[in-house]
């Protein structure tokens, strides 16, 4: 085993099963970078905000994300989200960036340039990312392998505790979660299915360090260690 060898760790699964929550924990954990696929969107949107670029014109967002650069630095809160170089953590919070970033990320184009960013980003290892397709696409020789799920009305109830919801509101997030699920595994480009060497773990049960301990031992086989 190479010293200090850095993992590439994939985590896919469905809405709700809680894998944004333990990426960034993961990553934390190890000195990792949790490679938010999200914030590298809205980063581009930001910049397609301040340009004054159409967030419809694919040509012309395809051109500015080559003309920029974009990183993602491990930081002791999470991830700091540089654009050229400035720290833009903060602004891309906020909600014209987010709804920018939902139709910035529409584009296969845009998509095809962020994966290749990714790719390279996670290249030497060290990166936690977390989605639908990473062990399937993004990362398909990844190091650790993850497909987290959980029963559906567990997803759901932890959705509607996370967001506060209640009534009317929670049925419909309820509802949209369904249908999200049912888009994503039965749509016919990269549908949401476990990669065929990924270890399945069902977090119904579990707790969050139950799931953190599950990846641990998984990392440390693979580094070789006890």
């Amino acid at each position: 085993m190479t010293p200090n060898r850095k993992l590439i760790i994939a985590i896919d699964g469905p809405a709700g099963a809680g894998k944004s929550t333990i990426a960034s924990r993961i990553a934390r954990k190890l000195g990792y970078v949790n490679l938010e696929s999200g914030a590298m969107y809205r980063a581009l949107a930001l910049k397609a905000i301040e340009r004054d670029c159409s967030l419809d014109d694919e040509d012309a967002l395809v051109k500015l994300a080559e003309s920029s650069t974009i990183r993602l630095e491990p930081a002791a809160a999470g991830n700091r989200t540089m654009l050229d170089e400035n720290d833009v953590s903060a602004r891309i919070r906020e909600r014209d960036v987010t709804e920018a970033a939902s139709r910035v990320s529409v584009h296969p184009r845009v998509r095809q340039w962020m994966v290749e960013r990714q790719r390279e980003m996670g290249a030497g290892g060290g990166v936690v990312m977390e989605g639908r397709d990473i062990g399937t696409k993004v990362f398909p020789d990844a190091d650790v392998k993850i497909f987290l799920d959980a029963d559906p009305v567990v997803r759901e109830q932890r959705r509607l505790l996370q967001q506060k919801l209640k009534g009317d509101v929670a049925a419909s997030v309820a509802a949209d979660l369904r249908e999200r699920d049912r888009r994503d595994r039965t749509r016919a480009a990269s549908p949401l299915v476990p990669a065929a060497d990924a270890v399945l773990i069902d977090s119904s049960g579990l707790t969050e360090d139950d799931v953190m301990t599950q990846i641990e031992d998984l990392a440390n086989k693979k580094l070789g260690r006890q």
